[in-house]
């Protein structure tokens, strides 16, 4: 179904790009794609399913062919009719005003009959558990059941190729191992898929599954020392702690979060996790100040002045380059700190680059490097952080979240990858009704009431010992 054929691209604002690939995938075939973050696995989804080079512009060199169809020859239109594709960041698709609607427009550029689309499209919501918010505006669900809706809408078509760019970056434990199951599934009916993803656990050991290492002779490497930084920080003042009472979000009429009550100290580096639509970005938001709430946030009884870095870095980034972002509006800027940022982020080849063409992974460090720039007084939120990330930069995130502990900061992330959570000091896991489970890493994970008090659970693989590990 799909053929690749010394097939190289170049983007023309930095010339950078992939290639050349020859591979080919079968009917009833599941490819994992993997590589480090920025080495092009973007850039092959959008060469396989013709947004390259119908939308993005630049140099492409041999041929794509899907079905027996040239990519570069044939329209994007009767492309979509053979191929169905998830982007990396499912909010750039959702076009309807609905998520009954964001799911019929496909099928209605299918032909298809009244009965046919709605047999198709209640079957998409109970798959992927959005038969409660039919109604909702796609604007207004959180990000991991936005990427639920696309996948919805995408496979509700039954592409016979289906191309998925990092679908289960925003997906729950439960979700994600849910979803790779499906996949078995489509495989087995026939569906030829190409999946890129960096949370490999979940897709290791599906039947059949190839997996293929992009060339990441492209990805710069880490050259900053953020493990010295935290240490020579160390011996910083410790500022007051966070306190927070009886904090409750109602948006839409809908209870997002109830009477919730905590404290962090300063130093400490905490992870929220729960389920999808748990309230955890909402929680991150009031936190900034950015979400109008019930309850307390203060420290030292004044608003809090945190650094928040969103789950969508898109919509905060607006500059004409990546240099000209992180110094924005900063007056007097530190440029040795600037420069550190740019080196240890991996960003000093794009300081001209303009930041909403970079990967989503590269995005979220701009979006990173823009806060940390500014110095907010009492720490960071972070919002799903590890989004389009490989390994090494997680461990490089951490270790910059330790950094500003030992600054004596506020350090809270937002996230779905517990390898990530097991490197804090503190886990919140939050439930329907508030805090189900508030702790060390090896307390709360071993909490298995808890979790299923969330509706979550612990995958074994995991951690077997209770040691802080982050593995691939």
């Amino acid at each position: 179904m799909i053929q690749i054929h010394e097939l190289s691209y170049a983007y023309p604002q930095h010339g950078r790009g992939i290639g050349p690939f020859d591979f080919s995938v079968r009917s009833g075939e599941m490819l994992h794609m993997t590589g480090s973050s920025g080495c092009g696995k973007s850039t092959l989804a959008r060469c396989i399913t013709g947004l390259i080079p119908h939308i993005y512009h630049g140099t492409m060199k041999g041929s794509v062919r899907i079905g027996g169809l040239d990519t570069a020859g044939t329209p994007l239109w009767r492309l979509a009719e053979s191929a169905g594709f998830v982007f990396q960041n499912p909010a750039m698709q959702m076009l309807g005003n609905s998520v009954e609607e964001e799911i019929l427009m496909g099928l209605e550029n299918l032909g298809l009959g009244r009965g046919e689309m709605r047999d198709r499209m209640d079957e998409a919501l109970e798959r992927f558990g959005l038969g409660s918010f039919r109604g909702r505006a796609p604007q207004t669900l959180s990000g991991g059941e936005q990427q639920k809706l696309a996948l919805a809408a995408i496979i509700a078509r039954r592409p016979p190729v289906l191309i998925l760019d990092e679908p289960l970056s925003m997906l729950d434990v439960t979700a994600a191992t849910e979803f790779a199951g499906y996949l078995s599934e489509l495989a087995r009916a026939g569906t030829a898929i190409v999946i890129f993803e960096h949370r490999s656990d979940y897709l290791a050991g599906l039947p059949g599954i190839r997996i293929a290492a992009l060339d990441s002779a492209t990805a710069p490497e880490r050259t900053g020392a953020p493990g010295r930084w935290a240490r020579a920080a160390s011996d910083e003042k410790r500022g007051p702690k966070l306190n927070v009472s009886g904090l409750a979000v109602t948006i839409g009429g809908k209870n997002i979060i109830r009477n919730l009550s905590f404290s962090i100290e300063p130093g400490e580096v905490t992870a929220v996790v729960g389920r999808n639509g748990s309230g955890k970005t909402t929680l991150v938001r009031a936190l900034a100040g950015l979400q109008k709430h019930g309850g307390s946030i203060d420290i030292d009884a004044m608003r809090p002045d945190f650094g928040q870095v969103y789950q969508n870095a898109d919509l905060q980034l607006f500059n004409a380059s990546v240099r000209s972002e992180i110094l924005y509006r900063v007056k007097d800027p530190d440029m040795a700190w600037y420069a550190w940022l740019m080196e240890t982020l991996c960003l000093r080849q794009y300081e001209d680059t303009p930041p909403l063409i970079l990967s989503e992974g590269e995005k979220k460090r701009v979006a990173l490097a823009t806060v940390l720039m500014r110095k907010a007084a009492h720490g960071i939120l972070l919002d799903e952080p590890s989004l389009g990330q490989d390994m090494a930069h997680k461990k490089m995130l951490i270790d910059i979240c330790r950094g500003l502990a030992a600054r004596g900061k506020i350090v809270l992330f937002t996230t779905h990858e517990l390898h990530l959570a097991a490197m804090a000091d503190r886990v919140i896991l939050l439930g329907q009704d508030g805090i189900a489970a508030d702790g060390t890493p090896e307390q709360v994970f071993r909490d298995a009431d808890a979790w299923k008090r969330a509706g979550l659970f612990v995958p074994p693989w995991l951690t077997e010992t209770g040691q802080r590990v982050i593995t691939a």
